[in-house]
C-alpha cells in the first residue's frame, strides 16, 4: 500500500534505521512512511523509535497491514482495537503498551492449504487479482491521505458510507 501511495505521489524510499522511510507532503500535511525492515514480529521496535525521532504522538499514527482474515480487496479502518492474531501488530502493542491507534487491514484473503500461509502471503498474485487490488490500492491510498487530514473519524465516516463496489469494505 505505501508504494503504491509513494509512486502515485512521486516520492522515493530510503533506507534507514529500522526500515526505509519515505516522507510525503499533501494538503500542507507531512507523512512519514515507514516500511519497518525488522522482522514482523519485531515491527514495534521500528515503529516506536519513528514515533519518537519525528515526536509523533500515537493518535497520529496508521499502521497498514495486510489480512488474510479479510476478503481479498476489502478494506477496513479501524481507530484502536485487538492486534486479530496478526503478529506486527502484537509487537507494535507490546512496545507501545496499548492498542490505541489507528490501523487498515488489506485483505489479501485465505485461499490457501493449511500449513502454507507463509507460501500464499509471499507468492505471486494472480492476473485476476492483480486488477483488484489495483483499484483497491487507489482506494487504500485515498484512506491514509483522508486519516492525515481530516482525522480518524471523520474517515471512517466517509468511507464506511461507501458500499463495497465504490469505496471500502469498513467498520469501526
Amino acid at each position: 500500500m505505501l508504494d503504491a501511495l509513494a509512486k502515485a505521489s512521486n516520492i522515493n524510499f530510503n533506507d534507514s534505521r529500522y526500515g526505509s522511510i519515505a516522507e510525503l507532503k499533501y494538503k500542507g500535511r507531512t507523512y512519514i512512511l515507514l516500511k519497518p525492515s525488522t522482522y514482523m514480529n519485531l515491527s514495534g521496535k521500528a515503529v516506536s523509535y519513528w514515533l519518537q525521532k519525528e515526536k509523533i504522538p500515537s493518535e497520529k499514527l496508521l499502521v497498514v497491514l495486510d489480512d488474510i482474515a479479510l476478503p481479498l480487496g476489502s478494506l477496513r479502518l479501524r481507530a484502536g482495537g485487538s492486534d486479530g492474531g496478526h503478529n506486527g501488530l502484537k509487537s507494535i502493542d507490546g512496545i507501545l503498551g496499548n492498542q490505541n491507534y489507528a490501523r487498515l487491514r488489506f485483505g489479501i484473503g485465505g485461499n490457501f492449504p493449511k500449513g502454507y500461509q507463509v507460501d500464499y502471503v509471499l507468492g505471486e498474485w494472480s492476473d485476476e487479482e492483480k486488477k483488484v487490488l489495483l483499484e483497491r490500492l487507489k482506494v487504500a491510498s485515498d484512506i491514509i491521505l483522508s486519516f492525515g487530514t481530516i482525522g480518524i473519524e471523520r474517515t471512517m465516516n466517509f468511507f464506511n458510507k461507501k458500499k463495497n463496489g465504490e469505496g471500502s469494505q469498513q467498520s469501526n
